[in-house]
């Protein structure tokens, strides 16, 4: 839906950050957009970045966690993930800008000559180029409001293009159609037994510094936050006690909407934003959650991966696990295996302490000749294995080897010069030379195979679902493994691309060349994630 941007219906809320990062922006924002959705609203979100790379398709995981993919394919960063999962509603790539998307943008502009021979400047050009990405969300959908989070922490240089065109949107917005959270630390000193208020005194004085003054003041603590210490706060930054949010450390995510509720954050922010309060039914959600705190059973999953130092690196997956655990009551307890280490350790005793196997994604040589090992002690001893998308290539390679003989197997991406190239890099990316966002991304639907688990396991015979990857499956090497017991379980609409393989003399022995994980939500798990669980149980039970 196409809309004036300038609707004065629309209304933005902006989340900024201060003292430090890793604070939970992400995840406050994306539970008022669940508070608000739960009355009615239609919310959108965004996360602005300030780093300068174009999206987050080349980053490391190490230094920024996992690269989450939207339907449209643009590669962005793990907050859109919690907020697809908070609001169960697809984004695009217009909710996540960065700095160097806003440059280069406006460097192609000034290179086109849009500037009619001016002198680009910070101001204007740059934030309104800002401003302008703001509000395309809200152009290309119909939401009816926006909540922004600014990523980093309020005096960061990085930051400040973004906090001044939030800035001068104050000021061009009516002012019941704009409003700031601000989230601070309000950090407890054993020596002296309190809690201290100074942090949170500067970073608002910063802020207001830049010409922004918060609405609200969401304070994370780890414990109860006494009325003395809100009139504190309420009183030196200038904001209404009631204003004042406590936000404790959770067990579990997905209570944080129930707590912001039980602070009366949405209320706050609909009187702020002159919006009525209607009713909100938050009783699913708080259903799932206790079942996710109080499971039925528990098993074991073992994440043999390439960054398993950084569990950020894999959230999506462990967070569709969740929804799994809300689904069926069992509780994945996770242990985590470098694929690297396995290379110099006993696999066998590691696998011993597991229900299931999970190979998840990653790029690169390092660590693989581990996972195939793995995969292929999953196989033999019929431990309940899931491949996803680099997984689904090792549990590839590893057949050929080992079972149907080719013991050079390899994949293009690790020894391009082996001898049988089972996993091979599409035609259309043979000339590519630049890595950021040229693989195979975004949603693409796949026809599944009758009569394979997979089919039974979704319950209908076409799916969509997104992709991040450049190789796949070689074709040349289709009867072969099928004549050898595994499926071809699902492909691409044309059959030209295995999206899916599956061991049919296995428990549970499946590949994914997608990622399920970016369509599982706490309201809608992912049918593969639940299937799997219960297969882990019922080995466990065995």
């Amino acid at each position: 839906m196409n809309k004036d941007h300038n609707n004065s219906d629309n209304k933005y809320i902006f989340v900024t950050g201060g003292v430090l990062s890793g604070l939970g922006k992400g995840i406050v924002a994306a539970s008022l957009g669940r508070l608000l959705k739960s009355r009615g609203f239609k919310p959108t979100l965004q996360k602005v970045d300030p780093y300068l790379n174009v999206d987050a398709g080349t980053m490391n995981p190490y230094q920024h966690g996992e690269v989450f993919v939207t339907k449209d394919g643009a590669e962005t960063d793990l907050d859109l993930g919690h907020y697809e999962r908070f609001i169960n509603e697809e984004l695009t790539g217009a909710n996540n800008v960065t700095t160097g998307m806003v440059y280069s943008s406006v460097m192609e502009k000034e290179r086109k000559g849009e500037y009619l021979g001016k002198t680009v400047q910070i101001i204007p050009h740059i934030t309104n180029e800002i401003k302008r990405d703001i509000k395309q969300p809200l152009e290309e959908s119909d939401s009816d409001l926006i909540i922004t989070e600014v990523g980093g922490t309020v005096g960061d240089i990085e930051s400040l293009p973004f906090l001044e065109a939030l800035r001068q949107m104050k000021d061009e917005i009516p002012p019941e159609n704009v409003a700031f959270i601000h989230l601070t630390l309000v950090p407890y000193l054993k020596t002296s037994k309190e809690l201290k208020t100074k942090p949170t005194q500067h970073s608002v004085k910063e802020l207001r510094g830049i010409g922004i003054t918060p609405d609200i003041i969401v304070a994370r603590c780890d414990r109860d936050l006494p009325q003395s210490v809100r009139n504190k706060i309420g009183l030196f930054c200038d904001v209404p006690t009631e204003n004042v949010i406590e936000n404790q450390n959770m067990d579990v995510i997905y209570e944080v909407p129930m707590a912001m509720e039980k602070e009366e954050l949405d209320e706050r922010v609909l009187e702020q934003l002159d919006l009525p309060k209607r009713d909100k039914d938050m009783s699913d959600w708080s259903r799932r959650v206790e079942k996710i705190k109080h499971p039925e059973d528990q098993v074991t999953i073992g994440m043999f991966g390439k960054y398993t130092e950084l569990e950020d690196a894999y959230i999506s997956i462990t967070e569709a696990f969740q929804h799994g655990a809300a689904e069926t009551g069992i509780k994945p307890q996770f242990l985590w295996f470098s694929s690297e280490d396995l290379e110099k350790s006993d696999l066998e005793d590691h696998l011993e302490k597991v229900d299931g196997v999970v190979i998840p994604p990653g790029f690169g040589k390092r660590g693989v000749e581990g996972k195939i090992t793995t995969a292929k002690l999953a196989r033999k001893k019929g431990i309940p294995l899931f491949g996803i998308c680099l997984g689904m290539q090792v549990a590839t390679i590893e057949f050929a080897r080992n079972v149907i003989g080719h013991k050079e197997a390899n994949s293009t991406e690790f020894n391009p010069d082996a001898s049988d190239l089972v996993i091979d890099l599409m035609p259309e990316q043979i000339e590519i030379e630049k890595k950021g966002g040229t693989m195979r991304l975004g949603s693409y639907e796949s026809t599944i195979t009758p009569g394979t688990k997979t089919e039974e396991i979704y319950g209908k015979s076409t799916i969509s679902e997104r992709h991040r990857h450049r190789y796949e499956f070689n074709n040349d090497y289709r009867e072969e493994f099928e004549a050898a017991g595994m499926k071809m379980a699902a492909t691409s609409l044309d059959g030209q691309l295995v999206e899916v393989i599956e061991y049919e003399d296995h428990p549970w022995y499946i590949g994914v060349q997608f990622h399920p994980e970016f369509n599982s939500r706490l309201e809608d798990p992912h049918p593969l994630f639940t299937s799997f669980l219960r297969t882990c149980r019922d080995k466990e039970s065995d």
